[in-house]
């Protein structure tokens, strides 16, 4: 097959997960100054390393922001994200976890609040964020 090679944007994949504890609460992490979006508030995740599959990425990273331990078999994946930022195509499945051992806290600098799903749409999030949220909703 011969043609024109189109140049697209770049696609990031990042992963990112709901913590979900027993009254029915999702975590998520607010930006801290700094970094891109800072003040905005989030689902923990972040970007894959080479050569490491989705569920590695979220089990690392969340050891790192958080400081829990997660087992891949307690990741459950949910719904994506695929937003157009100015310069990068942003791809982000998000996973659902209900089961991880220590107590989740900002490692990293960054607040962090438990809210039930339909008190999120009062956050504000990054746009690939927001739309995950009815998903969060539809399953608690």
């Amino acid at each position: 097959m011969s043609g024109t090679v189109i140049e697209g944007p770049r696609i990031v994949l990042v992963v990112a997960c709901a913590l979900v504890d027993a009254d029915g609460r999702v975590l998520v992490a607010q930006r801290p100054e700094g970094k891109a979006l800072a003040g905005l508030w989030e689902f923990p995740g972040g970007k894959l390393e080479p050569g490491e599959r989705p569920e590695e990425s979220l089990i690392r990273e969340l050891a790192e922001e958080l400081g829990i331990t997660v087992k891949a078999d307690c990741l459950a994946p949910l719904t994506f994200a695929s937003h157009g930022y100015e310069s990068f195509h942003l791809l982000m499945p998000l996973y659902v976890c209900r089961r991880w051992e220590g107590t989740p806290e900002g490692r990293e600098g960054q607040a962090i609040r438990w809210m039930k799903p339909a008190r999120l749409r009062d956050l504000p999030m990054p746009p690939a964020d927001a739309p995950l949220i009815a998903h969060l909703i539809d399953l608690l």
